[in-house]
């Protein structure tokens, strides 16, 4: 028998009862929408928190004050841990290939200006913030390169925190109190959003030295070193150590990348999206059980014509692969319509809800596709061989 006759022998088989076909390509259909959903939701989520944190580029080292180890117990002995000083942040700038050196102190306070009152964050940094993270100035200057030591009393304001002490009026030359320090404005940052939940917007930029007598700390949350294009970070990295610890004695401080945390943050959300997929793909075994019912409901109807086949000449391996493509056919079938209501889905969710990152990847389509015919194939396995394996005469005898 030439294949295209099996093809049609299939189909219309398929046709002859629709209701069952289409009840069973619907269980398909569901299990690969849910999965081509739940993996575009978690791929888009994916794109989303790696974008966030890619949106200040991705060369950049952070160094923060303390090494995570374990040891033994040392009771009696006090730390030996040396804080991070704005004396180290000029020692750091004399790596090259550095784009820039900013030295963070963060806390919350209150900023008072023009009459008005609200609590804040407040960033203490160094000129170089705007170079190394892409800051852009809409009016004024930045913070200018004083001793970092003594800065002039200078402030910045983001976009949204102007707005909300100052309105439409100017800002420039205003004196605004954060904490319990008079700062004069200098500058307001362009509007650049959230970040992970914090709004960069409502944030005041002051002096390093500033931020860590207003906060009453003697040391640095964190120094971050910002490197050319094409750089090895590693190189970076060999070099902070090697002048941190010559500076401190030895090495009481953490180095971690923005490639290995990026690298460590895609492998998280790239298991979290498989989680997800698989969660849905559980909905497929019922489609793989509704196509093995039908089959077998289908060998049971139509066991003289497979005598018939028979005893005209077919051989068993076409009765087998008559069968296997119908269930193929069904679950292809039931495939490629589970991807279209599923896209169909993720962009409504998409068109719905702006905000709500939801992607699907050309791959994750095929996969599924991929997925539904192979389904097909195992779960028509066995009621193919039973049709295979039907004795002819027997056969030829049934009702």
């Amino acid at each position: 028998m030439r294949w295209r006759d099996s093809v049609k022998m299939a189909l219309r088989a398929l046709a002859a009862h629709r209701m069952r076909s289409f009840l069973t390509l619907a269980g398909i259909a569901v299990g690969i929408a849910a999965v081509i959903l739940l993996t575009s939701i978690g791929e888009g989520l994916h794109r989303y928190v790696l974008a966030e944190f890619s949106q200040f580029g991705t060369n950049v080292v952070g160094i923060t004050p303390g090494r995570a180890t374990t040891g033994g117990t040392n009771p009696g002995f006090p730390t030996s841990v040396r804080p991070l000083t704005l004396a180290d942040a000029a020692a750091l700038a004399r790596i090259a290939d550095l784009v820039g050196v900013t030295p963070g102190v963060t806390g919350n306070a209150e900023v008072e200006g023009n009459g008005r009152l609200r609590r804040t964050l407040v960033y203490g940094t160094t000129a170089a913030l705007t170079r190394a993270f892409k800051l852009e100035v809409r009016i004024g200057q930045f913070l200018p390169d004083d001793d970092a030591e003594n800065p002039r009393p200078f402030a910045v304001l983001g976009a949204k925190l102007k707005q909300e002490l100052f309105g439409a009026d100017n800002a420039l030359g205003a004196r605004v109190r954060v904490g319990g320090q008079q700062l004069r404005v200098i500058g307001v940052l362009e509007a650049r959003g959230q970040f992970l939940g914090v709004d960069l917007d409502d944030v005041v930029y002051v002096p390093a030295a500033r931020a860590l007598e207003l906060f009453n700390r003697d040391s640095l949350m964190e120094i971050n070193l910002t490197y050319k294009e094409g750089v090895p970070a590693a190189r970076v990295v060999q070099a902070a150590r090697a002048i941190l610890t010559a500076r401190h004695g030895r090495e009481d401080f953490t180095i971690v990348t923005q490639e290995d945390m990026l690298r460590t943050l895609s492998n998280i959300l790239d298991i979290l999206t498989m989680a997800v997929g698989a969660l849905g793909s559980i909905s497929l075994l019922v489609g793989a059980v509704g196509i093995v019912t039908i089959m077998t409901i289908a060998v049971a109807e139509r066991t003289a014509e497979i005598g018939l086949l028979v005893a005209l000449g077919a051989r068993r391996r076409t009765i087998l692969g008559l069968f296997l493509g119908e269930a193929v056919v069904l679950s292809a079938a039931g495939g490629a319509l589970g991807l279209a209501i599923g896209i169909g889905l993720a962009q409504s969710i998409r068109l719905a809800a702006p905000g709500l990152p939801v992607s699907t990847p050309v791959t994750f389509a095929v996969l599924a596709e991929l997925a539904a015919v192979l389904i097909g194939l195992a779960a028509g396995v066995l009621p193919a061989r039973r049709a295979a394996r039907l004795d002819p005469v027997q056969a030829l005898r049934a009702e």
